[in-house]
């Protein structure tokens, strides 16, 4: 800023005076010319000679200033002979005997009064950021040098200030100290002042199901947050698109522009929920009629859980493949095991339920149950030739096709062995025939029988014995507990010690010795495993009853051992007959 009292030029001094009284005249009002010095006056461009420019300021001797002061850093100096500026008197003489100026210190001088009006009734100020230094930038305000700091540059962090380098903009001054020469400014107080303004007008005029632009402000797992312009909303990872997105870092990124509506709005707590599918066409129209139940279609694996896997049929539309649903074969086995994610996969459609947004797909059903397939290939009777899977307790595993068994039960290994003997004399890995004698294609269960492939020796005495019926016996095992006994050297029996005896006396399984022959009674028969269940016990009550009827009663006055003995020489009789 110029200053009257000491822009003086010639014109100022008396007509008559002289030179020498001129300078006399000057040093008499203003002292020696050091009193310049610190002073701002105003100079007009007479030349301009190399790196300086030449002007007058009215004083008995040419002052010059750098040419460089008269641009801004970087850009081309805008100077003309004729041109007048304020200019700074830092030294009255030099060496030279020139006045040394300065045009940028007259314009941060001139700057400075500005600067501290704006200060004082808090407006903002227009400034260039011009230079980066530590811990923010240099921001010229018409002349002053004011520091920004880094966090003052915007709302959010900036990665790359280039594009608001060199562009005039507003911002706030926070601090200053005209002595010390520093001022610190903020454009982020001018960015929040005007965010707070736009907050205001935006929250005022809000309503569910507006459009809005926004930028993507943050992401988190569970969804984004939007920036409106001075106000956020949140964007749910269920809301950004009709397909399955396990992260919102699959569709959105920071600094992404999107067109988003409003869904739900709290005028209260200010709490804005918005959405980006709603704005596209809900693919789950119609999608009863596009996928009836039992149609063939081809999807991608998006995600695999613990409990199965989804396929996406077209972008938002997904359906459910249960892990009861994957393979005919293998039970209890991870998904994982089975498909993978990204896999393209042949499902069939098992049910539809638009309303839940529910497709159920199956992805065992694309291939023939095999359960059905063996049954129809090997009717009951059939014979089969496999190798022996796995040996249990219970029986074999024969491998039947490529991915199912059929079980051997241990009864069904030999007609004269034990279960346990039988299968004692089985491998791991053993080939085997053996006869289809059930399939339950619900149960997904097949049984087998490799004694089956003989005739039963005992058909024909199970065909001729019954129960009640009195048969020989042959002792081949003593027990506590009783004896066992084989009749006709097919069927085995066993007598309970409780049954070895009318008179308790003699039931004593050690009465008995292996290879003695007895007579019983049949009292049950379990054809299906050969066995019998036989009393002596029984028979000899029986003879007693039929004994008493044949030759006395009880008041016939004969004793049960005249009776018996009658009964015993007619039977003996007989048998000599």
């Amino acid at each position: 800023m110029a200053s009257s009292s000491h822009a003086l030029r010639h014109s100022d001094a008396p007509a008559y005076a002289g030179a020498d009284d001129f300078a006399a005249l000057l040093d008499s009002s203003l002292g020696a010319g050091g009193a310049f010095e610190g002073s701002v006056v105003s100079g007009k461009v007479l030349r301009i000679d190399d790196d300086f420019v030449i002007v007058d300021v009215g004083l008995k001797s040419e002052g010059r200033v750098p040419l460089r002061e008269f641009a801004p850093m970087g850009a081309k100096p805008e100077v003309n002979v004729g041109d007048v500026f304020d200019l700074f008197i830092e030294r009255y003489e030099d060496k030279d005997g020139a006045m040394v100026l300065s045009r940028e210190k007259a314009r941060r001088e001139e700057s400075w009064t500005q600067l501290e009006k704006a200060f004082e009734a808090q407006t903002r100020v227009n400034g260039v950021i011009h230079g980066r230094v530590k811990g923010g930038f240099t921001v010229d305000l018409g002349g002053a040098t004011a520091f920004l700091p880094g966090s003052q540059v915007d709302i959010r962090p900036v990665r790359d200030v280039a594009p608001l380098m060199g562009v005039p903009q507003p911002f706030q001054i926070l601090k200053m100290d005209r002595q010390r020469g520093n001022i610190v400014v903020s454009r982020r107080a001018v960015l929040e002042e005007t965010r707070a303004e736009q907050r205001s007008e935006l929250i005022h005029g809000l309503k569910e199901g507006m459009i809005l632009d926004g930028v993507v402000k943050n992401i988190t797992d569970y969804g984004a947050f939007v920036d409106l312009g001075g106000v956020d909303g949140l964007l749910h990872v269920t809301d950004i698109a009709w397909k399955r997105i396990n992260h919102p870092a699959e569709a959105l990124t920071i600094g992404q522009p999107v067109k988003v509506q409003v869904i739900r709005f709290n005028p209260e707590t200010q709490r804005i929920s918005l959405g980006m599918k709603q704005l596209e066409a809900d693919p789950w129209e119609g999608v009863e009629a596009k996928y009836p139940p039992g149609i063939k279609v081809t999807g991608r694996v998006t995600n695999i859980t613990d409990y199965g896997a989804f396929v996406e049929l077209e972008p938002g539309v997904e359906g459910l493949v249960h892990v009861s649903e994957m393979s005919w074969t293998k039970k209890n086995v991870h998904p994982g095991k089975i498909v993978s994610t990204s896999q393209e996969v042949e499902v069939v459609v098992l049910d539809v339920d638009a309303s839940k947004r529910r497709i159920s797909l199956g992805l065992k059903q694309v291939q023939r149950n095999p359960w059905e397939e063996f049954q129809d290939e090997h009717p009951i009777g059939s014979v089969v030739e496999g190798e022996i899977r796995n040996i249990t307790e219970f029986g074999l595993f024969v491998a039947v096709g490529p991915e199912i068994d059929g079980m051997v039960h241990m009864s069904d290994l030999s007609w004269e062995e034990t279960g346990e003997q039988a299968i004692a004399k089985y491998g791991k890995g053993e080939i085997v025939k053996a006869k289809v004698l059930d399939v339950d294609v619900e149960k997904e269960r097949i049984s087998l029988g490799i004694k089956q492939l003989e005739v039963d020796p005992a058909a024909g005495v199970l065909d001729r014995i019954h129960k009640n019926q009195i048969v020989t016996c042959v002792v081949t095992a003593v027990q506590s507990n009783g004896i066992e006994v084989k009749v006709d050297d097919v069927l085995t029996g066993f007598i309970r010690r409780a049954e070895l005896a009318r008179d308790k006396a003699e039931q004593r399984p050690e009465r008995f010795a292996v290879g003695d022959k007895v007579d019983a009674k049949i009292t049950a028969v379990d054809r299906a495993a050969r066995k019998l269940q036989l009393t002596i016990k029984g028979k000899e009550i029986d003879e007693d009853k039929q004994a008493i009827t044949e030759f006395g009663s009880s008041d016939s006055g004969a004793s049960l051992g005249d009776i018996l003995g009658a009964a015993i020489r007619r039977r003996n009789q007989q048998t000599e007959d």
